[in-house]
């Protein structure tokens, strides 16, 4: 499924200018869903964070019990090679992943030596600066690791994320506010979520629910560094319904500022605006 345009694959060593038919419909992927993605981001000329998503792929394949075919060092390279068919003014969604060829003789478990791999550049504007969601809630929760993969990036669970937003967006709300299996907030259908209280920030902590995204390591590393208090720890939706501001932090759209949740609005506040001024800074600086 295309979400941008001006498509580039890497598959079996080579750049193509087109999205390439990669997967058959006997290979392990396309039948019991063991398939893996990671999500990096191209814009004003610099992919902030590309090793860390390189890195988590081959994570993400383990966990699914794949054998990673490249080493992260070599996505990288990779990547690098096929932006230079973009402009430095585009944006660009940078998605490699791995999925299983070949299954046991059960045709379950994957055999862990025959792994596809791929990757797919698609140009994606940014979010538009002024953009924002609401946010309200959904019966669906995030699985324990007890019965899901949720230690990798894996296709296997949108399925759910997306019952999630289907049922939220009938209910007039952009985006779902999902809780853990104890009841507790883990984040939203699509990315991890702080709220702000006071003056300070609070996320909740990773409890095996869901993943503490790269994104999220790094508005937690520039907020502390900038002096701001951040606390990762156990919240309740009654807590966000308490919070002054609230935003949503995801590789795709970085920050995305929160308006309301069910029935209580926000104000896009000044701890949510620097989050996304410190990420730019920090993403221009190179470092």
């Amino acid at each position: 499924m295309a979400i941008g345009t001006k498509i580039r694959t890497y598959y079996q060593g080579a750049w193509h200018d087109e999205d390439v038919a990669i997967m058959r419909a006997a290979d392990h992927g396309s039948w019991v869903g063991s398939t893996v993605f990671d999500g990096a981001r191209f814009f004003d000329g610099r992919a902030p964070d590309l090793e860390a998503h390189c890195a988590r792929v081959n994570r993400s394949a383990e966990a699914l019990m794949l054998t990673p075919t490249i080493t992260s060092g070599e996505i990288v390279d990779a990547v690098r090679e096929g932006l230079k068919a973009y402009d430095a003014s585009e944006a660009v969604y940078i998605r490699p992943m791995y999925w299983g060829l070949d299954g046991d003789a059960s045709g379950i478990v994957p055999e862990a030596d025959t792994t596809g791999f791929a990757v797919c550049l698609e140009a994606v504007p940014m979010a538009d600066q002024n953009a924002s969601t609401t946010l309200g809630r959904t019966q669906f929760r995030r699985p324990v690791l007890e019965d899901n993969v949720v230690n990798a990036k894996a296709g296997c669970l949108y399925p759910n994320n997306a019952r999630m937003l289907a049922e939220v967006r009938r209910n007039g709300f952009g985006n779902a506010l999902v809780a853990d299996a104890m009841g507790n907030v883990a984040e939203s259908a699509t990315a991890n979520v702080f709220m702000v209280k006071d003056g300070e920030v609070f996320t909740p902590i990773p409890n095996g629910t869901f993943l503490a995204g790269i994104t999220r390591a790094r508005h937690i590393s520039n907020m502390k560094a900038d002096g701001i208090k951040v606390h990762e720890t156990v919240l309740t939706f009654g807590d966000f319904a308490d919070a002054d501001e609230v935003f949503l932090s995801g590789n795709m759209m970085k920050v995305t500022p929160v308006t309301g949740f069910e029935d209580k609005s926000y104000q896009i506040g000044p701890i949510t605006r620097r989050a996304r001024e410190m990420y730019w800074d920090w993403a221009a600086s190179g470092a």
